[in-house]
Parts: structure tokens; sequence; C-alpha cells
């Protein structure tokens, strides 16, 4: 308002998807409590929410599939299933022949053995002769034509190949084979609908397996024994060479006492290498002792030192020598007695002298005799090693024949031995396997299980059930609550209005809030805030009515746009319900009809029909004046309208004329409130070009049907013209849906500052 006291345009500032700040306006902005907050967390209800919004589709699918599922569980035929249990124990090794039970006990590999075993009961050999040994082609259950079922014979490697009988892969699609975990037992299991016949085929198809397991053992041993024999006869042969080729070497080599003749020669051959040993340690010792007696030092000889001879005379003369000096220092040396001794003296140095003498003669003869017992005891070395040499070169080729005579001889004996073991064998009946548990007749079917399979579907009904309902709420991309709305496109959810639902062009009632007994049977849903004016419809419009008055204490937004993103989503609808609750304020408003491509204010308001009289467009086109189009209501107090007028071929450019700016600032000055419907901002411009000379926009959302894309896109195209968006209309809302049972099921009363009567009259100036 100016200083005039008239309502003045409000800038078009927008910042955020916000209205426009207190400083910019001078009026404190509206904001919805908790559109600019911050999105609230998942919580279980919100799942409850959706099982609840989707529950007749989780309920149908529920009950579809227990439905199927239980006819096609009560139209199965049962089947019956007979089990047997077979141990597959070790094979014995001292059976078979050529077996080392050592290293078949190191190398025999458990696991392997029993999975062989498994794949040998499932074969196609075995399972044709349990087929042929009870007949099943002449069973119903398989084919039941005994006359044009095929004959049925266990197939050979020899001979025309056979083709694979049909009936054998029905057989073994019901046999099974099962390891029992932890040990060596194999489960036998034979499905059929007639449980006689799976506990029959079960032990027949059993007993088959051992006789097969036995056959192969007495095959192979008999083969064994057939190899034996053959390869007898020629060893046989090669022994009688072996020992006839040793016995001719003998004679001719005249070897008969080979081992006491070698032991004779290796004997002597030792006995001549120690003599010869011990002569050359004799020999260097004597060598020796002749050596140092060549050099003179003959008192530094064992044998001189150790000659009692030598002793004696050297004693003698010491006592001697002793008497000698004592009587020449007496006598003096011409004395007799003196001169005696002396003679005695030297007389026992020639004697001493002959004895050493003596023993280096001696040890001289000892060392010649010692080096030439050291040679002939050489030769003779020599001479036995040559002989010993040619024994040794002989009964290398001896030995050669007999060790392969032995080892002829040998072999002989054990394959003669093995022969033996491979007939005993042969004629045992011994088996590594044995049944345990033979099949009985089972007393109960083994399928179907009616309830296990009921209960099933239960559940996966019920998971489906479930899993589609969030799969359908994932997939459903529309716009519904308000919640969506604000964190969506960061927009204030202005108003919230029920569904007014038609069946066939017909109105089947509002929602009132009155009780059932004084709901209306039909309605018009254009002017329900008019004629009905405690219905949730009527205060949606009012609630919206009071935010748009609050938004700006001082200077509430005269010219107000209604628009939406797409057709039908209800914005013609709610241009007329808000000015019908601005009129009931007592506040001239004017309700203009600016969608000149399909209008529908005049239907609407049961006015003349504008599109072929005087209305907006013969305004803007010059012909009429903006006096004459504008048409009071004839029953609402306080309101007029501006119909379309005749639509013309170029309602854009009508549109973007300066006598609309002209005429909105004409009604500026005659009206309090300007309500502008416009069309849909996807399918043309002419929302966009309105949006510039309006106050503020209100884009109009249908809850369940505008795609959140659309509404997205909308909201882009106005806020890069700078248009000021107000909020956001949620309209056609389900209030029984889920969606709103808990939050928003008294939204309008409780969202926006309670209920207002039409006797309440918020004003611009309050």
């Amino acid at each position: 308002m100016n200083s005039n006291g008239k309502l003045v345009p409000r800038e078009p500032l927008e910042r955020a998807g916000t209205l426009a700040p207190a400083e910019t306006t001078g009026g404190t902005p509206f904001v919805h409590p908790g559109w600019d907050a911050e999105r609230r967390q998942i919580h279980l209800l919100d799942y409850l929410v959706i099982l609840r919004k989707h529950m007749w589709l989780s309920l149908a699918f529920l009950l579809a599939v227990v439905t199927v599922v239980t006819i096609a569980t009560f139209k199965m035929q049962p089947v019956y299933v007979a089990v047997a249990r077979v141990a597959v124990d070790r094979e014995d090794p001292n059976l078979l022949p050529f077996q080392n039970s050592m290293y078949y006990e190191m190398y025999w590999d458990v696991e392997n053995y029993i999975e062989t075993q498994a794949k040998i009961l499932q074969s196609e050999t075995l399972a044709l002769q349990t087929i042929e040994s009870l007949q099943l082609y002449k069973h119903p259950e398989f084919a039941g034509d005994e006359a044009a079922a095929p004959a049925v014979t266990v197939p050979t490697t020899t001979g025309e190949p056979q083709p694979r009988p049909p009936i054998l892969g029905a057989f073994l699609a019901r046999l099974e084979i099962k390891r029992v975990p932890n040990s060596r037992l194999l489960e036998v299991q034979f499905e059929s609908t007639d449980p006689q016949l799976a506990a029959r085929v079960v032990n027949t198809h059993l007993h088959n397996y051992v006789e097969h397991n036995f056959r192969a053992r007495y095959e192979s041993t008999t083969k064994a024994s057939d190899w034996l024999a053959a390869q007898l006869d020629e060893l046989k042969i090669r022994v009688e060479k072996a020992e006839d080729a040793r016995l001719a070497y003998e004679r001719e080599n005249r070897i008969w006492t080979i081992d006491e003749k070698q032991n004779i020669t290796t004997q002597k051959l030792a006995d001549l290498n120690t003599e010869l040993t011990q002569a050359q340690a004799d020999r260097m010792r004597k060598e020796a002792s002749y050596r140092l007696a060549r050099e003179g030092n003959v008192d530094g000889l064992p044998e001189v030192r150790e000659s009692q001879v030598l002793q004696e005379l050297v004693a003698r003369r010491t006592e001697l020598l002793v008497q000698y000096r004592e009587a020449e220092a007496q006598f003096g040396p011409n004395y007799p007695k003196v001169q005696r001794l002396k003679v005695q003296l030297d007389e026992l140095d020639s004697t001493i002298a002959r004895e050493k003498k003596n023993i280096v003669d001696r040890i001289e003869s000892e060392y010649r005799a010692a080096r030439q017992r050291e040679l002939l005891l050489s030769q003779a070395l020599e001479q036995q090693k040559a002989e010993a040499n040619a024994l040794a070169e002989k009964l290398v080729q001896y030995n050669i024949l007999k060790r392969e005579a032995e080892a002829n001889k040998e072999l002989y004996d054990g394959l003669l031995q093995k022969l033996k073991e491979a007939g005993i064998s042969a004629g045992l009946r011994s088996s590594n396997i044995r049944i345990v548990d033979p099949a009985l007749v089972p007393p109960a079917p083994a399928r179907p299980q009616k309830a296990r399979n009921v209960l099933l579907a239960l559940l996966v009904g019920l998971v489906g059930g479930v899993g589609l309902a969030f799969l359908r709420e994932y997939l459903d991309n529309t716009v519904k609550t308000p919640d969506d709305i604000e964190h969506l496109a960061r927009l204030p959810s202005l108003a919230v209005v029920p569904a007014f639902s038609l069946v066939n062009g017909r109105a089947r009632g509002v929602r009132m809030l009155k009780s059932a007994e004084q709901e209306p049977s039909r309605a018009s849903v254009a002017l329900v805030s008019h004629e009905r004016p405690q219905s949730q419809i009527s205060e949606a419009f009012r609630a919206l009515r009071t935010s748009l008055l609050l938004s700006q204490a001082e200077h509430p937004p005269q010219v107000i746009l209604v628009t939406s993103a797409l057709p039908r989503e209800g914005k013609t609808t709610a241009a007329v319900n808000l000015a019908v609750t601005f009129a009931h304020l007592g506040d001239r408003t004017v309700l203009v009809d600016g969608d000149l491509r399909k209008p529908g204010i005049g239907k609407l308001l049961s006015l003349s029909d504008g599109s072929r009289h005087a209305g907006l467009s013969t305004y803007l086109a010059g012909v009429s004046s903006l006096d004459l189009v504008t048409i009071p209501h004839p029953v609402i107090p306080n309101l007029a309208a501006i119909p379309s007028g005749p639509i013309p071929p170029n309602p854009a450019d009508l549109l973007s004329s300066k006598r609309l700016q002209d005429a909105v600032n004409q009604l500026r000055e005659q009206f309090r409130f300007i309500i502008i419907d416009s069309p849909p901002v996807m399918a043309a411009t002419d929302a966009i070009v309105l949006s510039v000379i309006a106050d503020g926009v209100l884009l109009v959302v249908r809850s369940g049907q505008t795609s959140k894309a659309a509404f997205l896109r909308a909201r882009d195209q106005l806020r890069a013209v700078r248009s000021p968006l107000l909020g956001v209309v949620l309209n056609a809302v389900d209030t029984s849906s889920p969606d709103y049972y808990y939050s928003y099921r008294y939204y309008p009363y409780y969202q926006y500052y309670g209920s207002e009567g039409p006797e309440s009259r918020p004003s611009a100036d309050r």
C-alpha cells in the first residue's frame, strides 16, 4: 500500500523458491512451519503406510498365489519315495592279484571311490538291467502299452549300437542317489505313484548293483588268471634257457666251488696285504736305526742303550776308571798298579768298541733282511691281485647268468602263486558292497506336502504382495503429499484440497465436515466454497486464503495468478473457489479468465458463455472497454468476473500487449484482490507471460496425477522469468488414503492456523 492508501504490486523477488524477505516488501513473509526444514528420517510407520495404501493389491496377490498353489497341490497325484541304504566298504586287496596291500592302504581315495560307485548306481546300463528285470515298460506309469513297448536290452561294447529307449530317461529322472554325510553310505531313492513299485524298483536296482559289482570283480579276476597262465608258459621257457646258460658257463670256466675258491683267494689277498704292511713298517724302523748308525751316532741307537753286555762293560769301566784315577793320584802314572789298571781300561774300551760294531753290523743285516722281505711280499701281493682279478672277471658273467636265472625262477614262482590266488578269488562270492537298509513300502506320499505347499504359498504371496506394494510405490512418480512438494521443490504447500469424485459425469458428493446425515447428495464443486461453506473443500480454500493474507500482513499479494503444470489439474476450480473465499471477507474481488485457449470461468460461475460474448480477448483487441467486460456475480456479493471472450487465434500475443498491463493497473484501483486463471505452464507460454504482471503465483498440483518431472519443470519455467511463486495448492487429495491418514487427515484445520467459517474475516490490515 502506497502513501495514498492504494495497493501497489509487490516486487517479484524470489530466492530459492521462497517469498521475498521482509526488508524488501516491508512486511513479514509467511513461511510454512516445516517446508524449509530438513527432510525427516524414514520411519517404520512410513513402510506401514505404504502397505496399508496398497493393501488390496497385496491381498489380491496373496489370494491369487495361495489359490493357485492350493488348487495345483490338491490336483497333483501323490508320489511315493522308497529309500534304501547301501554301505560301500574298502576293497580287500588280498582278494585281487597284483595288489600291494600297503600301497593300497596309502593311496586309496575314499571320496573318489564312493563318488564312482554313486555314478555306477546311476549308470544307464544298470538302469536298463533293472527295467528289464521288472519289465517296467509294461507298467502304466512308464508306458503301459505292452505291445507297443520296444524290447529293452542291456547294451554291450560289441555288436551294432542300439537306440536309447525313451523309458530310460523317465527311469533315471525318478532315481536319485545321495551321499550320507560323514559316512560311506549311499542312499538310493526312487519315486513312483505306486508305493509297492517304488520299493520293488529300489531293491531290484540294489540287487543288480551288487551282482554288477561281483561280476566286475569276477571278470577282472578271470582276465588276470588268463593273463597269468599265458605269462607262466612264456616265463617257464625263459627260466630253462637262463639255467642252461649258467651251467654251460660253469663247465667252460671250471667253476664248481666258486664260493670256497673265491673266499680263499680273497683271504690270501687280505693276508698278504696285512703282512706287506707290517713288513714295510718293520723295514722303516730298521732303516732308521741303520741310517743313524751310518751317521756315527752309535750311542744314540736303541739297541746300544738296551744292550745288557754294553751296560755291564760300561759299568765295569767306570769302576776301573775310578780306581785308576785314585791310584794315579796316590802313586803316580808309573806305578805298576796304575799301569795294570791302565791296561785293563784299554782292554775294556776295545771290548766296548767291538760290541758296538757288532750291534751296528746286526742292525745293517736286519735292515737288509727286512727290505728283502718287503720286496718279496710286494711281489707276492701283486701276483695275488692278478689272480683275484682274473677270478673276478670270470665271476662277473657268472653272477649275471646266476642272477638272471634266479630272477626268472622267482618271477615264475610268484606268478604261479598269484595264479593260484586268482583261482581262489574267482571262486569266492565276496563283495565290498553291503545293503544296510533295504527299501520298505513308504506309508505316506512324499509329495505333494499339502500343508507345506500352502504355507509356502502363503509366505511367497505375503512377501510378493509386500514387494509388489513397494514396487508400485516406487514406480509411482507423481506428487501425492505436501511433503513431496516441500522437499522436492522447496516450495510451501499452502493448501490441501480434498478430492471431489465424479462418476460418469455426475457428482457423487462432497466429503463434508458434518455428519453423514447432513451430507448433500449433489453439489457444484466450482462454487462449493459458497454453497457448502462447512465442507472440507471449503475449509481447504479458506486455509489457502488465510495463508495468502498472512504471508505478508502489511502488503498481501493483490494480483494472484493461478496456474498448473498440466491440464485437468483443477486450476480453474481452485481460482474460482479462492475468489469466492476472498469475496466472503467483504473485499471486492475480480476473477479474470486468462485462459484464452480453453476458458471455463463463465460456465463455472453460471454466467453467459464468455467465449461468445465480450470478454478479456475483446478488451485486449480494443473492441470493448474494461467496464463492459467486467460482470458482477448475480448471487455472490463482492465478486465480479471477466470471462475470456471469443477465443483468439493468437492468445500469447494478446496477453503480451500493453493493454493487459493497463487493465491490471485499472483493476488494482477498483478491486482489493485480482485472481487470474491461466493456461497450464507446460501447455502454452500464456502463464509465463501473465506471471510477470502478478504479485504472486499459485501452482496447482493434482495429487496422484501430476508427475514430479512435470511439476519441477513448471517450477523451473516460472523461476526462469523470476515469477513470484507463493506456493503450491495440492488438489484432489484422497483423504482416505493412508498417506494422509496419520499426518494430514485434519490438515486444513491444524496446518494453517485452525478452522474458520464464513464469518471469519482476516483482512490485510490485520
